[in-house]
């Protein structure tokens, strides 16, 4: 069979690989727009409400491929896709690959090595979604790779998510995503271990979050802030709480007190002892930047000061 293509205004046929609750939604979205999906997963039993509602399901990876000129990977890790596409290259020679599997930016750009040399058109994805905003307001998705094949799956595309085009480097949604995302757990780890250690006052993590996060929310905007220094490449801009005051031994020896692990903020305590060590200690708190940037001679003596 051909690939079956359309004009944007026009429902498109569209194979998804791999049917987790991701992969689910983003066919479940699709068939909400009109386009016709066809499914395909290495386990056999999901999908079965899918294809009540008219989605086709495959039973190869081969035959998913050879139904659709727009192909979706939505699999495990980078290594469940190259297992999962090595086999179909030359079926897949002529038709996009759009992978919005979870990778590093350096598998991402070898992806895209791959499917050039192989002669596939290949957009890399970043879903910033759970799986029930997928087609809802709130929902991301970063994409990167060429110009021309992001506009041309761009319909498809936004049946799941507004679309942020990254640029035609392969691995910059990832990139952006991966950063955002550690921006995010780094937060997350912060309400945990607060909540550990006032548990030792019998606190409970409810009542510390109630407290917390109107704290927290109010401290956000000053990312910006934050992010203006460092583009400015100036530390010592006024208003900045300097490093100096920025030492973190009480909350380190509280958190031990309460027998909660302080391994998360001594961590951060060593970026600041590291720029302090190295003459920087009247800059202000976006100094560590530096270290996180490109960590410099001094860092282990900085470790040993925390220690």
């Amino acid at each position: 069979m051909t690939p079956q293509t359309a004009t944007a205004h026009e429902p498109r046929a569209v194979s998804i690989l791999g049917l987790g609750a991701m992969g689910s939604a983003l066919a479940a979205a699709l068939l909400d727009r009109g386009h016709i999906p066809t499914v395909w997963n290495r386990g056999p039993d999901r999908g079965a409400g899918l294809v009540e509602r008219g989605a086709h399901r495959a039973g190869t990876v081969a035959e998913a491929v050879r139904r659709s000129e727009l192909i979706v990977t939505c699999l495990l890790r980078y290594a469940s896709v190259r297992e999962t596409l090595d086999p179909v290259a030359e079926e897949l020679r002529g038709r996009t690959l759009v992978d919005l599997t979870t990778t590093t930016p350096d598998e991402a750009r070898e992806l895209g090595a791959w499917a050039a040399a192989h002669g596939i058109d290949y957009l890399n994805g970043a879903i910033l979604a759970t799986p029930p905003m997928i087609g809802a307001p709130g929902a991301q998705l970063f994409v990167s790779g060429p110009s021309a094949v992001h506009e041309r799956s761009r319909p498809v595309l936004e049946a799941w998510a507004e679309i942020v085009y990254d640029g035609a480097d392969p691995g910059a949604a990832s990139l952006i995503d991966l950063a955002m995302l550690a921006a995010m757990y780094q937060m997350f780890a912060g309400l945990l271990h607060g909540a550990a250690m006032v548990a030792s006052a019998g606190v409970r993590a409810t009542d510390f979050a109630a407290r917390a996060v109107p704290f927290v929310a109010a401290m956000v905007p000053h990312f910006a802030g934050d992010a203006a220094v460092i583009d400015g490449g100036d530390y010592t801009v006024p208003g900045q709480q300097s490093l100096h005051f920025s030492d973190l031994s009480d909350i380190i020896r509280a958190s031990d007190q309460a027998g909660a692990n302080s391994s998360t903020i001594r961590a951060v305590q060593a970026l600041i002892a590291e720029q302090v060590a190295l003459g920087f200690g009247d800059e202000g708190m976006a100094r560590i930047y530096e270290s996180l940037r490109r960590p410099e001679a001094g860092g282990d003596e900085a470790a040993e000061a925390v220690a």
